[in-house]
């Protein structure tokens, strides 16, 4: 009965320690937290000094690609109503990209719609 008893007052009592604890600071768990980010942050931090010198090495390159190809992808998005409609793009190896239609995609507007096996090239 003693057992059961100091066992009850112990768990009554732990609560209120922990109470104090986080009265005067942080708790146990967030300093493990904090432990655990400031690890994390250390073992990441040259991984993340690469990212940034690669991403100033390829800066130029996509701005250099934005000048030059945003008209062309703008205007084809313009053409282009619904992507769900196609297949996804196949580079051929002499570098064409073809973007196919999906057979069960509705027709094109002003277009009559293919006949089996014809191939709209």
């Amino acid at each position: 009965m003693k057992q059961i008893s100091a066992l009850a007052l112990a768990v009554a009592l732990f609560p209120l320690g922990a109470v104090a604890q986080e009265e005067e600071g942080t708790s146990l768990m967030e300093e493990g937290a904090k432990l655990f980010f400031r690890g994390l942050l250390s073992e990441m931090e040259p991984a993340l000094r690469e990212l940034e010198g690669l991403a100033d090495e390829i800066e130029p390159a996509l701005r250099s690609f934005a000048e030059e190809m945003g008209p062309a992808l703008r205007d084809l998005m313009e053409q282009v109503e619904d992507w769900s409609a196609y297949e996804p793009p196949v580079v051929l190896p002499n570098g064409d990209i073809l973007l196919k239609r999906k057979r069960d995609a509705p027709p094109l507007e002003g277009l009559p719609p293919p006949e089996d096996g014809e191939i709209d090239i």
